[in-house]
Parts: C-alpha cells; sequence; structure tokens
C-alpha cells in the first residue's frame, strides 16, 4: 500500500526524490478549529477509547492500564520519563502513555510472509504510519540483495554476521553503537560494555539531540548533569516555572502535578513561544468526580509568550529584576547562600547590570512589565522549581539558557532544599538511565576506572562520536558498522537525505526493534532487522522470568516486569541481543555474557560494583518505589573546580530572526510519540488530518501575501548558505510571537542541515532554524 507523497527538496533549485508521507494518509479534508477544552478530561477519554477500538485491545488495554506504573510487579510505561507516583495510585496513567502500549502490545505480526511478499524497494514508498502500523517483528531478518526482500536468518547467524563485520574492522571506531531511550539499565550497561570492550567509546544516543545541553549546563554548574528535585520538591513548591514544555502531550502525568500544585495555592508561570494546553486548565482523568462534574482546574498563573530562543533573556531580565530590587530590599537575594555555596557572582552581578532592559525586551520578545511581573512571583516565593525541556535546549546557546536558570535559583538559595531546585523533563521512559549506566560518547576517567575494576577490562580513553559526528562519518567511510538499540534512527536524526545517505553507505546496519520503521528500510549494503521483546511482554530466561530496572527524569530508579506472552517464540530480550552480539564479536572475551542473561541479578551486582550510586542495587531497587540515585549537589556537594556552585556570565545572544526570515521550531504533534505517528491530529492545537503544516503568526503571513489555509513553500538557510526546502505545506494562523513559525518533526528534519549544531552543546539546532515562507509556487 503507497501512500501519498510530498514535495521535499534539500537542494533549493534541485528536487529530490519525493518522499513518503510519515503519518496516515488523510481520509478527509485538513481542519483547523481551536481547541478550548481542558487538557486530559474526557477528551483524552474519547481519543482512548477510539485508539483502543482501532488497535482492537478492549482487553488487553484496560489491563495494561491496571498494571502499568505500578510498584511491585508493574511495569514502566516505555512512553516518557515523568516520576511515578508515590502515594499508590491506581491509574497513574496517561493518553499517550496507553497508546504507546497498546501500540507495542498490537496482535498484527511481521514475519517471513510480510518480507516475501514486499521488497524493500515497495516498502520505501509506504508512509512511516503504515509501515508500524503492520505489527510486531517476529523473527531475524537479513537483507538479501538480489531479491531486495528481507530473508530469515537463525539468530546463531545472524549475530555470526556482526561478531565478523565487528572483528574484521580496521579498527574499533569504524563501529558505532546507538541507543535509544527505551533500552532498560541492564541491558544499557552489557551494550556500553561490549563497545567499551571492542575498543571504542563511539556511542551516540538520542540524549545528543535532546538534553545534551542540560547535561553539560548542570554539570558546569552545580557538578551534576542532573536535576537535584523529586515529586516531593513538586509537591512543596511555592512557585513552577515551566519553560519550553508541551506537558499535555510529552509529559501527560505533570498534569496532575500542576493541577495539586494550583489547588494548595502555588503560582505555576508557563513559558512557551505557544499557549500549549497545558498552560490553562486540566481534568485529569483520575480525579472522578471532577470527570463527572466536567470540572477543569487551572494549570497556570501566568503565561508568557517569548520569541523563540528568547527564554534566557527572559531569565537575564527576572534576574537584574532581583538584583535591583536587592539594592532596597535586603532579603531578595540569600547572600548567605551566595557567599557560603557559590562562586562568580560578582561577575554575574556585573554582566546583569550591564545588560540594558532594551536589549532584553528585545531579544525575549516580552515587555519589561511581563518580565518584572514573572520576578516578582519568583521573589514572592520561598521555594521555587524551575523545569525545562527541548524548547531551552536545541539551540545554539543551549548550555548558556539552562545556566542561566541555575543562575537565577541560586541567587534566592533555591538548591539544597525541598520544593526547590532544577528539574529537566527528560523524554524517553529511560534516556536518563541510559547516560547513567554508560551511554556516554565522552566517559569521564572516574567512571572507566571504576568500569575496568568491575568488569576487568582496558576500555579506551579517547573520546568517541556524537550522533552528529557518528553521521558524518558513515557519510565519508570512516565508520562502516553501525547499530541501534531501539528507535527509528533515520527519521529521528536531521537533515534527512543526508541522514539517508549516511546509513546506506555503511557496510552493515543492525537495528534492534519491536516494529517494522523507516530505518529498516534505509540500511547499509547488509543489513539485520532483530526483533526484540517489548516492555509490556514476560522476559523468560534460565532463572525464571525477570525484571529490567528504569531510572525517571528525576532519577528514581525502579523495577519493569512484562504481563504478557511474548509477540513471538521467537523473540530475545535486550540483554540477549546484546550478549549474543558481543560473544560473536569477542570471542575470547571474559566477560561472562551468557552468564548474566540467564539471571539479571547478576549483571545488578556488576553494576553495583561499577556504578556511583547503585550500591547494594538488587536490594534497594526491590525496596517500595525503588531507590533514588543520590545527587551531590542537593546536599549541597558541589563537583565543580572551585566545589561550589558556579555562576555563569554569559552574555545575551542575538536571536532576532533578520529581515524577511523566521526562526522555525520543530515539534511533535500531540498523536505522536517522538517518531511513532498514530493519526494526523494534532487535537489541542486544533488540527484534524494534517501533518504538513506551518504555524504561523497572522501578521506574518499578512506581511508575504499568504492566506488563512494558503499552500506555502519553506526554505532553511544554514549557516553555509545551504537550503533546503519543503514545498505545498499549509500555513495555519496560530497565536504564536511575530518573527516564528512551527512545524512537525520527523517531516521538518530536513530543513536541519546537519552542519547546524551547537557549538556548546554539539545539539542539532532544532527549535531555531533560519527559514524564509511564501505562498507556494
Amino acid at each position: 500500500m503507497v501512500e501519498g507523497l510530498r514535495n521535499l527538496s534539500a537542494n533549493g533549485d534541485g528536487r529530490q526524490p519525493r518522499e513518503p508521507e510519515v503519518g496516515p494518509t488523510p481520509d478527509e479534508e485538513p481542519k483547523f478549529r481551536p481547541y478550548h477544552h481542558p487538557a486530559a478530561g474526557w477528551g483524552a477519554a474519547r481519543s482512548v477509547t477510539q485508539f483502543l477500538v482501532r488497535e482492537r485491545a478492549l482487553v488487553d488495554g484496560p489491563r495494561a492500564i491496571m498494571r502499568m506504573n505500578h510498584e511491585n510487579g508493574g511495569f514502566d510505561c516505555p512512553g516518557c520519563a515523568w516520576p511515578d507516583d508515590t502515594k499508590g495510585l491506581h491509574l497513574d496513567i496517561c493518553e499517550n502513555g496507553i497508546k504507546h502500549v497498546t501500540w507495542e502490545m498490537t496482535r498484527k505480526r511481521v514475519g517471513r510472509e510480510f518480507f516475501a511478499a514486499h521488497s524493500v524497494t515497495e516498502l520505501a514508498g509506504w508512509s512511516d504510519f503504515e509501515l508500524e502500523n503492520q505489527g510486531r517483528l517476529t523473527e531475524p531478518m537479513v537483507y538479501d540483495p538480489e531479491s531486495d526482500h528481507y530473508v530469515p536468518v537463525s539468530w546463531k547467524d545472524a549475530f555470526e554476521l556482526v561478531g565478523t563485520a565487528l572483528r574484521t574492522l580496521d579498527h574499533p571506531d569504524q563501529a558505532a553503537f546507538y541507543t535509544s531511550g527505551r533500552l532498560g539499565n541492564e541491558a544499557t550497561f552489557l551494550y556500553q560494555l561490549m563497545a567499551r570492550e571492542l575498543g571504542t567509546n563511539n556511542l551516540p544516543d538520542c540524549s545528543n539531540m535532546c538534553h545534551e545541553a542540560s547535561g553539560r549546563a548542570l554539570t558546569a554548574s552545580l557538578g551534576t548533569g542532573k536535576g537535584t528535585v523529586d515529586l516531593k520538591d513538586w509537591e512543596s513548591a511555592d512557585a513552577l516555572f515551566i519553560l519550553g514544555v508541551n506537558a499535555a502531550s510529552n509529559a501527560p502525568r505533570m498534569l496532575t502535578a500542576l493541577a495539586e500544585a494550583h489547588r494548595r495555592g502555588a503560582s505555576i508561570v508557563h513559558v512557551n513561544p505557544l499557549v500549549e494546553a497545558a498552560a490553562t486548565r486540566t481534568i485529569v482523568p483520575h480525579d472522578f468526580v471532577d470527570m463527572a462534574l466536567f470540572k477543569p482546574t487551572r494549570t497556570s498563573t501566568l503565561n508568557l509568550q517569548v520569541r523563540i530562543g528568547g527564554d534566557m533573556a527572559l531569565l537575564r531580565g527576572m534576574a537584574k529584576a532581583i538584583l535591583e530590587q536587592s539594592a532596597t530590599d535586603p532579603k531578595a537575594l540569600d547572600q548567605e547562600f551566595i557567599d557560603r555555596h557559590t562562586s562568580g557572582f560578582g561577575e554575574y552581578r556585573t554582566r546583569c547590570e550591564a545588560t540594558p532592559w532594551e536589549e532584553i525586551e528585545t531579544q525575549s520578545g516580552l515587555s519589561r512589565a511581563d518580565i518584572l511581573e514573572a520576578a516578582r512571583v519568583y521573589r514572592e516565593a520561598d521555594r521555587s522549581i524551575v523545569s525545562w525541556c527541548l524548547g531551552l535546549t536545541q539551540h545554539e546557546h543551549g548550555v548558556d539558557t539552562v545556566r542561566e536558570i541555575v543562575n537565577l535559583l541560586l541567587l534566592r538559595g533555591n538548591l539544597g532544599r525541598e520544593g526547590a531546585g532544577p528539574s529537566p523533563v527528560r523524554g524517553h521512559s529511560n534516556v536518563q538511565g541510559n547516560r547513567t549506566c554508560g551511554i556516554d560518547h565522552r566517559p569521564t576517567d572516574a567512571f572507566l576506572d571504576r568500569l575496568a575494576e568491575a568488569c576487568d577490562i582496558e576500555p579506551p580513553r579517547r573520546h568517541g562520536l556524537d550522533t552528529v559526528r557518528t553521521i558524518r562519518a558513515m557519510h565519508s567511510g570512516d565508520v562502516k558498522v553501525f547499530v541501534a538499540m531501539g528507535g527509528n534512527f533515520a527519521l529521528a536524526a536531521p537533515d534527512t537525505p543526508y541522514t539517508y545517505e549516511a546509513l546506506r553507505a555503511c557496510d552493515l546496519t543492525v537495528q534492534v526493534s519491536t516494529k517494522l520503521n523507516r530505518s529498516h528500510i534505509v540500511h547499509g549494503s547488509r543489513a539485520l532487522i532483530l526483533p526484540c521483546l517489548g516492555r509490556t511482554e514476560k522476559d523468560h530466561q534460565r532463572k525464571g522470568i525477570q525484571s529490567t530496572s528504569v531510572e525517571d527524569s528525576m532519577s528514581m530508579v525502579h523495577l519493569s516486569v512484562g504481563m504478557k506472552r511474548p509477540a513471538s517464540p521467537h523473540l530475545l530480550s535486550e540483554p540477549a541481543v546484546v550478549a549474543g552480539m558481543a560473544r560473536a564479536a569477542l570471542p575470547d572475551s571474559a566477560t561472562p555474557w551468557q552468564w548474566y542473561v540467564e539471571d539479571y541479578d547478576r549483571i545488578r551486582d556488576t553494576m553495583a560494583r561499577a556504578l556511583d550510586g547503585f550500591e547494594d542495587f538488587n536490594r534497594r531497587v526491590r525496596l517500595p518505589l525503588g531507590f533514588r540515585i543520590k545527587q551531590p549537589a542537593r546536599e549541597l556537594v558541589f563537583l565543580t573546580p572551585s566545589g561550589r556552585a558556579e555562576f555563569s556570565a554569559a552574555a545575551l545572544p542575538d536571536i532576532v530572526p533578520e529581515a524577511g526570515t523566521l526562526a522555525l521550531g520543530t515539534m511533535r504533534s500531540h498523536d505522536q510519540w517522538n517518531t511513532t505517528i498514530y493519526s494526523d491530529n494534532d487535537r489541542y492545537r486544533g488540527i484534524k488530518n494534517l501533518r504538513t503544516l506551518v504555524f504561523m503568526n497572522r501578521a506574518d503571513m499578512r506581511e508575504r501575501g499568504i492566506a488563512d489555509l494558503g499552500p506555502v513553500d519553506i526554505t532553511s538557510i544554514a549557516k553555509d548558505g545551504g537550503r533546503r526546502s519543503l514545498n505545498g505545506y499549509t500555513a495555519i494562523p496560530y497565536d504564536i510571537p511575530r518573527g516564528c513559525a512551527a512545524g512537525y518533526m520527523p517531516e521538518m528534519n530536513v530543513l536541519c542541515a546537519l552542519g547546524d549544531y551547537s557549538t556548546q552543546s554539539d545539539q542539532p539546532i532544532m527549535k531555531h532554524v533560519k527559514v524564509t515562507i511564501g505562498p507556494a509556487a
């Protein structure tokens, strides 16, 4: 089944071959009608019901709902990384989590008969929705270039193909090992151990595209790459500042925390170019009385629509206001905290004083009065939390912006005490655990020293390749083998045509997956599809049913146990797949790979010796709710060169678009999880049956002669002057600041040049793409 096509050009003048749509082909005309209902509530209940009916999961879906995110035998939702409720809530779920789990539990299957009937060339014309919608992969498959089909291969032969390819490389750095955020901690640890025993730190991951800036900023400022708060802090904060987060779609369970905060009288300030649904009001579905009475709860007390990239200027303005108040109000600053626990305050004060209000207003896109109002909320709150997501990190100045968050918190001692601190919102369910357990292309010497001692190996010390550099190395032929544990790398990465070329240049690509996706169709000269168990499935090993652990956004580690029979008897667990590849690639290894797979407690015992914070792992992870990894900065212990929290005195960047251009940010729709598309609808933004769109300010549309819902061509201008275009998109008039535009990833990833990455974090600049938009030619 070939789906609708769109025009896609990577070179401005010349046109690339047309690429398939990402979402399903709409069966009705596109519609746009602003959404005025509360987030979640009956809209979510209706959407979930329709989804369960469509997927024929009216039995399995409710069963999963009653087991998802439950301690003591439940499984962790494979969606977002928001922490689980700590008070025994039985419906600690959300609309998108239910969809994600149901999508995994589908009864549809993709086996050898499917691949025999469809060539790769044919499948390349299918939409990404249609590829995933075929169902669960059931057995290992290898690409046959003569027939252009995937054909069955035994696990033994599949592992030997991987092992031979890795053993015969001229150098270990000719391989790269990518990780998606779903991979559990035990498999993560084995995966990085395999790569380092082979001799490479080429461990790119999805964090390189998402929160790399957060980790680097927090490490520089506080000596830890993570936030310091937990759910209890959210429950006691006087003020919550939510920056660059579309919580209703990307972390829906946050709505519970926001509603509870409003009920107890806390201030809630949302900062985003778009006023998203979570920044208005909600009806939390497990609040049955509110559901019955259609009674919404507000989730904000102030909304500030900064221009794209203007968050740092807002934060600087708030800090400047606090410093100015301190001249007459000695309680505006926590001077004792600053003197005892920080370094660099004088330089920062000087920088704030030297930054004119006019510059702050221009760069933020806000009035001075709006900024002072935010500063007033911050000044009057005894305990404040600042939370943020990709709206802050996917910019050139992402590191500086996150460090500015820490600056603001330090001014009033909002660190190391209950109800206060920095709180990054991670995306995928175990993306933070991946980094904790060793997926890091820039490992510290301390980490490598402990790994060497615990595992009796000599890990390489040179830094490896991140995501952007891995793509470049594949494209140039310097990386010949690419292994991906989960995810859909071909669609998630920037500069889509270039990424496709890079993958096709590999000698071997290996995808460990649950469902068919674009990364199986865009492959190397040789290619393997290795199907694995999903989070919802029982993991039977020699020592019985196994559990895996995950780490949430707030450093809580807990166990997850599947509930369903595996989709196929031929599936292997993720640790078993890693161990199989490792045994084939490292035939002389002293690491007991198979022994580890028989009982995951054995992996955890080794992790307890190798990883800081995982001491006594097996006992602690079985405690009610698991355990929290220690955060030194929360205890006011700062692992920085000065031994103190470090102020940053960076200058404000100039982020105002040049005349005739707009700043475009890419984002998800509501009916989407990362690169998985459930439908062409985006309920909270009022969109139905459409993904190929761009949200624009109406005045910007008029200035360019663009009609409401009119067709437009979008052209990005890269740092090197290169141009990439999307043609025939639909312009949606929307409440977004002038000079700004927004549209959906992964469709718009083609506009993001691979060379346009942050010099601070090496992240692709997917939230600040320089574009021109005009009526379609």
